[in-house]
């Protein structure tokens, strides 16, 4: 689940404007934007997949049971 850039808070997809929103502060940004904030801070993106693809499987594995 992405972060919020400002705070850490959870993000939270609004599928009506297409856009994260942080559940914490309010942010709002679109995919583009998020993506541009994390290259300017210099976020391992490759960790950050490599943390999503676990939860992914995680979730997965959960759900056979």
């Amino acid at each position: 689940m992405p972060t919020c850039p400002e705070c850490g808070g959870e993000f939270k997809f609004d599928r009506m404007r297409f856009m994260y929103i942080c559940r914490a502060c309010g942010l709002s940004m679109t995919r583009e934007e998020y993506e541009a904030v994390r290259r300017s801070k210099g976020l391992n993106v490759k960790e950050d997949e490599r943390e999503q693809m676990r939860k992914e499987y995680l979730r997965w594995w959960l759900k056979k049971k």
